[in-house]
């Protein structure tokens, strides 16, 4: 009879060898095996250590190398398998209608990167391509005073973020709304977060299946990742209020920000993946850029 640790260093050693990518998660075999097989097996995600040489009967075995097969043939992110994704110890439910949530803002909203730039004045949030919804329940969680709004351009992917608005018990504080970037949500905002799409053209060819099978419209930016970020700045200043802020996540496209955005003065927030990947900007500085006449 196998143990849950033997069944996830086999399980680890089959992702291995198919080469499969991770990212959605987890950053390494051995952790997406461990995700798997605790889930299947119905075991607490976060309590290895207590479960490892728990018997695991052949017929549980064999459901826990079922699925572990499932991943490396469909090429699909764990989170779609199991149907959900943590962020910051928070739960949320994805399927393919939503791009898995992975966002460093969250990290920045969990640790307090951000509350410098905030205060008694902000009171409205907007979650630009907010997916799941996973950063506007995470806005509402920590900041109690707060309404957010929560917008995306794809209507299947608000179907989403409504579960999980109601699974945390937000439907009173955080709204929907489908729009097309800022088009329909007129705030005036006090802080903008935004994860938008920005994978530059070459690097959308490049991605691995595993990313192939989210939402196209999540990830890419056209050519050089700046195609959304290009028209948001140039609404944004409209939509916030005189003290906002705007959190925005660029991925490994910082060298494509800077020579989009030159004479832009902007804070970089240091994340657990470096100082590249998130930027702050304020309205005024924004003003002081006319982004509408930019190609």
């Amino acid at each position: 009879m196998s143990t849950v640790i033997e069944l996830i260093e086999s399980g680890a050693k089959r992702l291995e060898e198919a080469g499969v990518a991770f990212g959605h998660g987890t950053a390494n075999a051995f952790d997406e095996a461990a995700w798997l097989v605790l889930w299947r097996l119905k075991l607490p995600l976060d309590d290895l250590d207590n479960v490892a040489d728990t018997p695991v009967s052949p017929a549980e075995a064999g459901k826990a190398a079922a699925l572990i097969e499932e991943r490396i043939a469909t090429r699909k992110p764990a989170a779609y398998l199991t149907k959900e994704a943590w962020l910051q110890g928070v739960p949320f439910y994805v399927d393919e209608r939503a791009i898995v949530p992975r966002s460093f803002i969250a990290e920045l909203i969990a640790d307090g990167s951000i509350d410098y730039w905030l205060g008694e004045h902000t009171r409205r949030v907007l979650d630009l391509c907010t997916g799941n919804g996973s950063l506007a329940v995470l806005a509402a969680l920590t900041y109690p005073e707060v309404t957010v709004d929560a917008a995306d351009l794809s209507a299947e992917a608000l179907e989403v973020a409504a579960i999980n608005v109601t699974r945390h018990e937000l439907d009173a504080r955080v709204t929907l709304i489908e729009s097309d970037g800022l088009a329909n949500a007129p705030g005036p905002y006090d802080l903008v977060l935004c994860n938008p799409p920005y994978v530059n053209s070459a690097s959308m060819a490049a991605l691995p299946a595993e990313y192939r099978a989210e939402p196209e419209l999540a990830l890419a930016g056209g050519t050089d990742g700046m195609d959304f970020v290009r028209q948001l700045f140039a609404d944004a200043p409209s939509r916030m209020s005189e003290r906002a802020v705007l959190v925005l996540e660029i991925g490994n496209e910082r060298d494509y920000f800077e020579a989009a955005f030159p004479q832009l003065e902007v804070v970089w927030l240091e994340t657990s993946a470096g100082e590249d990947q998130v930027l702050l900007v304020t309205r005024d500085a924004l003003l002081k850029s006319d982004f509408r006449t930019q190609k």
